[in-house]
């Protein structure tokens, strides 16, 4: 049974796992969206969401910490610098993902991973055009009743 086995070991050990989770968020931040196995893209997200958290708050202690995971200088002054100004205001759930059918050679589940405010399908904040407005129903239109009113009124006058 897996009682109280919340870990994904993903077939490594300890030092590769963390190693690749590191490369993969590396990754994630550079491309903003990659191709992988879901049962990676769930342990990614859970490596990766605590560490844009922190980089809210932009303190040398805390880019420190987040060097620390992801040891890589590009990738840390790219969270900071456009991805903690894009999730500002977002309490949490900054990836999301989207699954893309399984693998040719061993029919494991693919997906993609991708930071929810980099992906122009999804977002709610673009702008909408607004909408013709076209009156379809039984009732005249308002063309049909400002006709409507004007001819009674000339044909009422040069009846006698």
């Amino acid at each position: 049974m897996r009682h109280q086995r919340t870990i994904n070991h993903l077939g490594r050990t300890a030092a590769h796992r963390k190693a690749m989770l590191s490369n993969m968020a590396c990754s994630l931040i550079r491309h903003k969206r990659i191709s992988t196995t879901l049962a990676k893209a769930k342990e990614l997200r859970k490596f990766i969401e605590p560490l844009v958290t922190k980089s809210k708050n932009d303190t040398t202690h805390s880019r420190r910490t987040v060097f620390s995971y992801l040891h890589d200088k590009v990738a840390v002054t790219e969270l900071y610098r456009e991805i903690s100004q894009k999730v500002a205001d977002r309490p949490g759930g900054y990836t999301r993902i989207l699954k893309t059918g399984f693998r040719q050679g061993d029919n494991a589940e693919m997906c993609i991973i991708e930071f929810v405010d980099y992906n122009e399908t999804y977002t709610t904040t673009k702008e909408t055009k607004k909408a013709t407005k076209t009156r379809r129903g039984r009732g005249k239109s308002k063309a049909a009743e400002a006709t409507a009113e004007e001819t009674p009124a000339v044909e009422a006058a040069p009846a006698e």
